[in-house]
Order: structure tokens, then sequence, then C-alpha cells
């Protein structure tokens, strides 16, 4: 069962993301609104954790700066997505080839 919301703990070990960057992200990023409790505690919902993992492949696979990675996602956020999306495949055929490989050995 999929929950609703995480909690920015969660987010930074499902993604591998610090606390600190996420934070800063959200600063950064006026796309980026975690939902808040009265004790100010924030809750990512999915389409969060999208724009997230669009913000990380963006900075870490493409290698564009935030100023960059701003303007990607002003312009063209559903390009960016499929890319990233993409990606993600790709890596997961790649290490399914590699165990593959292995076993084969």
């Amino acid at each position: 069962m999929q929950k609703l919301y995480y909690s920015i703990s969660e987010v930074s070990e499902m993604l591998g993301i610090s606390l600190s960057n996420l934070r800063f992200w959200e600063k950064e990023f006026k796309q980026l609104k975690p939902r808040r409790n009265s004790k100010n505690t924030r809750f990512y919902s999915e389409e969060d954790l999208k724009l997230i993992k669009q913000i990380q492949f963006l900075v870490d696979e493409q290698k564009l700066t935030l100023e960059g990675v701003k303007q990607r996602l002003s312009q063209k956020k559903d390009r960016v997505g499929r890319q990233q999306e993409l990606a993600e495949r790709l890596k997961a055929i790649r290490q399914e080839l590699i165990g593959i490989s292995k076993q084969l050995e």
C-alpha cells in the first residue's frame, strides 16, 4: 500500500538526498511546496517526490546548475519527467543485465 504523504526523513532515505539539501531545494524551487501540519512538520506528496526526482536527475545526471534546473522545469516539465523516467528504466535494465551476466559466469 502506498502512502499519501512522506516525512522529510523518509524522502531523504528513499532518494539518497540529505535533509539540508531537501530544505534548500524547497527554498530554491517555488514548485516544491510540501504540506505542513500545525507543528510545521513537512509532508511530501507523490507529486513532490516526482519533482524532487526530476531536480535530482537534472542536477546529478544532466549536470545542470540550479538556475538551469529552474529554467528547464519552467519550460519543459513534461519532457524532463519523461527523460528522468527513461533514465531510471535504463539503469534498472542495466542492473538486471549485470545480474544476468554474473549468473552466466
